[in-house]
């Protein structure tokens, strides 16, 4: 296994030898093994383990990694909090932070000399609470248009920087067997993530989701369905769906996120690139949400255990280490200073870097509230995009829930 430069924090614990293996339990040991729980994925497994493996024989740790699904892992994470079984590293979807933090079962970064510089605001606000910083997401994602490079300069058209020319080029780029442009409307989260843009850019807020501004954003992706030039299936497609529609050459240009660039390189004949998402007009600016999993210190109520799991993600957190997972999952480096390399080894993730730089915590405005408002969003657009309400209606319906 490859070793990975890391950068070594400030506390460490007896050890000799790192063990990883998935396996299904997920709280602490009693051997003097720290246990490490993340939501990595088959795939991204590897490079995590890489980092942990050269994190853990720097700091001469015993770490034992388990991988877990992330549906249902909040449940999860409260029982155990309340049985006193965490994990003594706990990886969390950032707007989830807020949530545990506030129920008293983390503990803050700072205790360990984690202050998070370097990262761009909306990093921070996503990993803190009540002042203090309880996540640290070492890399990011948000989401961009992607496009068929071929379909639109067989078509003369250019990609579309504002919400007119958005509606214009999806337009001119449908034909009778490709749609213009494809996104996910699901009735998830997903679907919530792929609205805020559109929403935020307009100067809509979540706490305010019967305004006009927030009506104009919706009519927006409405019109995008009723006019044709986005498949009425949008609200039944993922991310994962919508990047296989593109692939297939079904739609010339899609809503979607970074990590999908592994499957686009690997797409034979393919030539895409990227732009950040339309705005409502020229000299508008574009607010998109912060994606990205973040690193938390359980408090296990063991102070010396806790000192070594903070001493471990200050490790898997360093720079050098975010560079690493960026390019291994299709993701952007937290740090700026990193990130603004990344761009430079890969111009199509310029595109992201560009984006994070301003990206919005979900949870900035809401905090722990932000799950509630998730759902009212993506109601919502269900509501609108099946044509069983206006979109006005469909958001005064959401936001007279309480």
């Amino acid at each position: 296994m490859r070793r990975t430069p890391t950068a070594v924090g400030a506390a460490t614990a007896a050890g000799v030898a790192l063990s990883l293996s998935a396996c299904s339990g997920q709280t602490g040991a009693d051997d003097g093994t720290l246990v490490v729980t993340d939501t990595m994925s088959a795939t991204s497994a590897p490079v995590y383990e890489e980092i942990y493996d050269a994190c853990a024989a720097d700091l001469g740790l015993d770490v034992r990694a388990n991988h877990v699904a992330g549906s249902g892992l909040i449940a999860t994470v409260l029982q155990q909090a309340s049985s006193q079984t965490l994990p003594d590293v706990l990886m969390l979807d950032n707007p989830d932070v807020q949530q545990i933090a506030s129920s008293g079962a983390l503990s803050p970064l700072g205790d360990y000399g984690i202050s998070g510089a370097g990262l761009p605001q909306g990093v921070l606000d996503a990993g803190t609470y009540d002042g203090a910083l309880y996540g640290i997401t070492p890399v990011v994602n948000s989401i961009g248009l992607f496009y068929d490079a071929r379909a639109l300069a067989e078509a003369g058209v250019e990609p579309p920087t504002t919400w007119d020319e958005l509606r214009t080029a999806a337009a001119e780029l449908t034909t009778e067997d490709r749609y213009g442009i494809a996104f996910s409307a699901t009735n998830s989260f997903e679907g919530t993530w792929q609205f805020l843009p559109f929403l935020w850019s307009n100067g809509a807020e979540e706490d305010d989701l019967a305004s006009p501004e927030a009506v104009e954003a919706l009519e927006l992706v409405d019109a995008l369905v009723e006019d044709g030039s986005a498949s009425a299936s949008v609200v039944n497609w993922s991310q994962n769906d919508v990047n296989d529609q593109f692939i297939a050459g079904n739609a010339a240009m899609m809503v979607n996120g970074p990590w999908n660039m592994p499957s686009l390189e690997a797409a034979e004949g393919l030539e895409y690139a990227s732009v950040p998402l339309p705005v409502p007009a020229a000299g508008d600016t574009l607010e998109a949400p912060l994606g990205g999993e973040a690193f938390t210190v359980p408090d296990t109520g063991n102070p010396e255990k806790m000192a070594a799991a903070g001493a471990f993600v200050d490790c898997v957190t360093a720079g050098e280490n975010q560079l690493t997972m960026a390019t291994g999952r299709g993701a952007v480096p937290a740090d700026s200073a990193v990130a603004a390399e990344a761009a430079r080894q890969n111009p199509t993730i310029a595109t992201f870097v560009d984006t994070v730089q301003t990206a919005r915590a979900r949870t900035a405005l809401l905090g722990p509230d932000w799950p509630q408002a998730a759902t009212q969003i993506y109601t919502a657009e269900q509501l609108a995009l099946t044509d069983t309400e206006s979109p006005a209606e469909a958001l005064e319906r959401v936001a007279a829930q309480d």
